[in-house]
């Protein structure tokens, strides 16, 4: 996505002269917490569709190939909304992760909080290239702003006023991926991203819930689903080279 320059914030002088004026000034959220989010335009049509579906308030299922930028959309629009709207009635971004794909979890070190670590890595990278610096983060995790929740934690859990990322789905079951959905409460937003060629099961008697749960998701009028293909790939030029010719050779992975 194409970064815009960030719009200017209100001097103290100016503020004070609107509320001389009368015109008590609006402060978003971004100048609430001193932080300011790099502003970005889509790059391709299928990143459009998504930007005005999501700007309709729409629920939306971001499927497709690796590196068209779902995630980085997804966590980006969601916090744009949260951030630069005073008024919003989403209070915070709930990211929704599977950090079992392989079901090793077991065999790592330190509690299973500090296990679910390791899948947070891309949200810390996104959120470094959203704001411009390297803590941004947990700053928004400590200010409640993000909230990270694996799936083995979700049950019993109902998700009220805020905006819900399910990342990395096709590593779902689909127990785990209904009892995600089951969870949408009141005054939210969901928004699924992932891509079934990427699924990291490896083991017989599980497979990722992605297919099925799409199927329904394709009859929900609440949804819009768009599916991103080779031409919207943005990572790289390289990534892009190779993952057309893989597609073209028939590859499996």
């Amino acid at each position: 996505m194409e970064e815009e320059t960030t719009t200017r914030r209100l001097t103290r002088k100016e503020k004070r002269l609107l509320r001389q004026q009368g015109k008590e000034p609006k402060e978003n959220y971004q100048e609430k917490l001193n932080f300011n989010l790099k502003h970005f335009n889509p790059l391709t049509e299928n990143q459009k569709l998504a930007f005005d579906s999501f700007a309709d308030d729409k629920n939306l299922m971001l499927h497709g190939i690796a590196g068209t930028g779902k995630s980085f959309m997804a966590l980006y629009l969601s916090l744009k909304q949260i951030l630069s709207d005073p008024d919003c009635i989403y209070k915070k971004v709930v990211i929704v992760r599977s950090v079992v794909p392989t079901r090793d979890m077991g065999f790592l070190p330190g509690s299973d909080r500090e296990k679910t670590k390791v899948y947070e890595a891309p949200y810390y990278a996104i959120c470094t290239e959203l704001f411009g610096r390297g803590d941004a983060y947990e700053y928004l995790k400590k200010r409640n702003v993000i909230e990270f929740i694996s799936t083995s934690f979700i049950r019993g859990i109902t998700l009220n006023d805020c905006i819900v990322v399910v990342d990395e789905m096709q590593n779902a079951t689909l127990h785990e991926l209904d009892s995600v959905i089951t969870r949408i409460g009141h005054n939210c937003k969901v928004v699924f991203c992932g891509d079934f060629r990427q699924s990291d099961f490896t083991r017989e008697h599980e497979r990722s819930g992605l297919t099925d749960f799409m199927r329904v998701v394709r009859s929900m009028r609440s949804f819009d689903l768009i599916e991103f293909e080779a031409k919207d790939i943005v990572r790289s030029a390289l990534v892009k080279e190779y993952i057309i010719l893989k597609d073209k050779m028939r590859i499996v992975t």
